[in-house]
């Protein structure tokens, strides 16, 4: 099972229709679930970091392998990824938590109790688009292992 944890609602109807578009089709190759946590609006980052790390702590399942989504953490091709996304259902377990942090990031003991850093870029993006980024990267590595037409 794939599972995708992530700070912040999706408001916007277009992306909300990209994230059921690209669900609908990593439905056929895995159960995928999406909890969506509110951010928290305060003028303080270590605050706001705080208060997060709260509500992550408390819908991680720390028996799962959890990948931190990180400008600071590993870069990977598709291939790469769909890869270790092969690597890890067959040794290692059998459900993959993606954690996507809010505006500020993700506080520092998230990202330490974590069984990977992928970072999908230096750049920075919206983190209500970035759920679109990942769901369509994992989508497509699906595609990959199942030697289907699609990666290109």
């Amino acid at each position: 099972m794939i599972k995708i944890i992530c700070i912040g609602k999706i408001k916007e109807k277009y992306l909300i229709d990209a994230i059921n578009e690209y669900s609908k089709r990593i439905s056929k190759y895995s159960k995928l679930e999406i909890v969506e946590l509110s951010d928290e609006a305060t003028d303080n980052a270590s605050i706001t970091l705080n208060k997060e790390k709260e509500k992550l702590l408390k819908v991680i399942n720390l028996k799962d392998y959890n990948i931190v989504l990180d400008i600071d953490g590993k870069e990977l091709n598709s291939i790469e990824l769909s890869n270790k996304i092969d690597n890890i259902f067959t040794n290692e377990n059998s459900n993959i938590t993606f954690i996507i942090g809010g505006s500020c990031g993700l506080h520092e003991d998230i990202k330490n109790l974590s069984n990977y850093k992928l970072s999908f870029s230096k750049l920075t993006f919206p983190h209500q688009l970035f759920r679109v980024l990942l769901l369509e990267q994992i989508y497509r590595s699906f595609k990959i292992l199942n030697n289907e037409s699609y990666h290109k």
